[in-house]
Parts: C-alpha cells; structure tokens; sequence
C-alpha cells in the first residue's frame, strides 16, 4: 500500500493542530496511530486504500 507523501504531510498537520489546540489527547492518538498500522497488514488495508481514494477524488474533482 503506497501512501503519499502530502496524505502524510496533510495528516500529521491536521494531528499536531488538534494535539496542540488540546482537542486530541496524545494517547488516543498514539493508540489510533497503532490500531492504523495493525490495519494495514489485514484485507482492509486494500479497501479502505480504495474508500479514500474515491472520495479524494470526488474532492478533487469539484
């Protein structure tokens, strides 16, 4: 599963604003980081990789 590096970038500014304005603890987010990379080696890896894609690109098409 390849994963961009500005889904990344975009991600880790959306988590470091949320941890900063106090809105997301910093241990759920670690534990959703883990549960994230868990997901990854299981058969939904491939179908959440292709629900994202979908709707960024219906985004990116308007």
């Amino acid at each position: 599963m390849a994963v961009s590096i500005s889904d990344v970038v975009l991600l880790s500014i959306v988590a470091f604003v949320r941890i900063q304005g106090g809105s997301l603890r910093i241990w759920p987010a670690l534990a959703c980081s883990g549960f994230g990379y868990f997901v990854a080696y299981t058969g939904a890896a491939l179908v959440i990789s292709d629900a994202i894609g979908a709707v960024t690109g219906s985004i990116s098409s308007i």
